[in-house]
């Protein structure tokens, strides 16, 4: 089944009001492909600036980079799923290897906590998984992917996975210039898929989105154009700059 084709901007913790304003209205601008999915994620205190000055919605959404399992309370610096629904924000990062290892230490069960408050919520998710260089060179990187779905998928239902793209982040190639090559994504998304079309069925892991995070950029975006199981990039640098049109085109 034709599946449509997702690009994420993570920020990260960059950007200022005026570079932000640059990015969101280069793309009000930009010819865009119309049979792709945008979301830019700016860090959270301009969530509401990239929200209003964005002129390219439905195509351009603007989303979080993190949420937490209580929509209020005395849980300082989270971000409340209400808040963000209260301002018109859809989307948010959950899993993201940073939060997982450098930031937060947030783990599975976590992270497949606040995942299934934030789509009962009403807010979908960009969920990250991913081994570290350790793991790829022991061989286990399918291993380290299952153990970092499976409390997800203990707790989703099967219509909640309307509400989730999965995006593959091989920690190895974040912010280094490496990538995997196209043929290397490719058999990790079908090994993936693979997983998910035993634990949900075949019907329903087809309809899953899969993208590519690692170093994506618009030079090597193209060449991961033909890989079936490559559903878009969640793409952390180079969505700061002009290049990310590239990215976001790569599929015309």
């Amino acid at each position: 089944m034709a599946r449509t084709f997702f690009v994420g901007g993570n920020f990260k913790l960059n950007g200022t009001k005026e570079s932000i304003k640059t990015i969101v209205e280069r793309l009000n601008e930009a010819k865009l492909a119309s049979n792709t999915e945008v979301v830019l994620c700016p860090p959270a205190i301009y969530l509401d600036y990239a929200n209003t000055i964005n002129k390219r919605s439905p195509l351009v959404k603007i989303g979080a980079q993190n949420t937490y399992t209580k929509a209020s309370g005395a849980y300082t610096g989270e971000n409340s799923v209400a808040a963000l629904k209260d301002i018109g924000i859809e989307w948010t990062i959950l899993g993201h290897s940073e939060r997982r290892t450098v930031v937060a230490r947030e783990d599975d069960e976590l992270i497949a906590e606040k995942t299934k408050f934030a789509i009962d919520s009403g807010i979908n998710v960009i969920l990250c998984i991913g081994e570290l260089l350790e793991e790829r060179k022991a061989g286990i990187t399918l291993d380290v992917c299952k153990k970092q779905l499976l409390p997800t998928i203990a707790k989703l239902t099967k219509e909640d996975w309307s509400h989730v793209v999965i995006a593959y982040e091989p920690v190895w190639a974040i912010g280094t210039g490496l990538a995997a090559t196209p043929e290397d994504a490719q058999e990790t998304h079908k090994q993936i898929r693979d997983f998910l079309k035993e634990k949900l069925g075949a019907e329903l892991s087809e309809q899953i989105r899969i993208l590519y995070g690692g170093s994506a950029n618009g030079a090597n975006a193209v060449t991961f154009k033909d890989k079936a199981d490559i559903d878009g990039f969640l793409v952390g640098g180079a969505s700061l700059k002009p290049e990310f049109v590239d990215i976001i085109n790569s599929r015309q």
